[in-house]
C-alpha cells in the first residue's frame, strides 16, 4: 500500500523514508532569533516577542508525556474516521524540553502517565479515496534499548 504524510510542513526531509534515529521522520518547529522561544508547527511569527524572524528548529525525537486524555469522541471535521470507524484514543503533551507538542499517544491505557518516556513515531491517519494510507505523527513508549 502507498503511504503518505498527514502534512509534510511537520516534517523534516519528509521525502527521506530512511532515518537513523527512530522510525519516523523528525518534526520540524520554528525559533524566535530575537527572544528564542521554539513552537511547533512553524509560524511567521513569534508568540511571546512578537518577532517576525523565525528559523527551522528540528525537534528531539524523544521526549515526556506532560499531561493525557482520553479523546472518547469523533473530533469534528476536518477529521476522518479511518474505514473500520472511529475508536478512542490517547492525546496528550508531550516534553521535548524547549516545547510542548500537543500529539496523538500511541500508548496502552495501562502504560500511559505522567513522565512516560515516548518517542516519535508515525500512526495511520485514515485512508484517501485513491486507497492511500495518510500517516500522522504520534508518540509512543521509548523502549529500554532506545535510552
Amino acid at each position: 500500500m502507498t503511504t503518505r504524510l498527514i502534512d509534510e510542513s511537520l516534517f523534516e526531509n519528509p521525502g527521506d523514508r530512511e532515518h537513523d534515529d527512530g522510525d519516523a521522520p523528525r518534526l520540524v518547529g520554528a525559533r524566535c532569533s530575537a527572544c528564542h522561544t521554539v513552537v511547533f508547527p512553524r509560524q511567521d511569527s513569534c508568540p511571546r516577542c512578537a518577532g517576525r524572524t523565525m528559523s527551522e528548529q528540528v525537534l528531539p525525537v524523544r521526549g515526556l508525556v506532560w499531561s493525557w486524555t482520553l479523546q472518547a469522541f469523533p473530533p469534528k471535521p476536518p477529521y476522518r474516521p479511518p474505514a473500520d470507524g472511529y475508536r478512542p484514543y490517547h492525546v496528550g503533551y508531550v516534553d521535548l524540553g524547549e516545547v510542548l507538542v500537543e500529539a496523538r499517544l500511541a500508548v496502552p491505557r495501562e502504560e500511559i502517565r505522567i513522565g512516560l518516556p515516548v518517542r516519535l513515531t508515525l500512526v495511520p491517519a485514515y485512508e484517501s479515496e485513491d486507497g492511500t494510507e495518510v500517516v500522522t505523527f504520534a508518540f509512543r513508549p521509548e523502549r529500554d534499548e532506545e535510552r
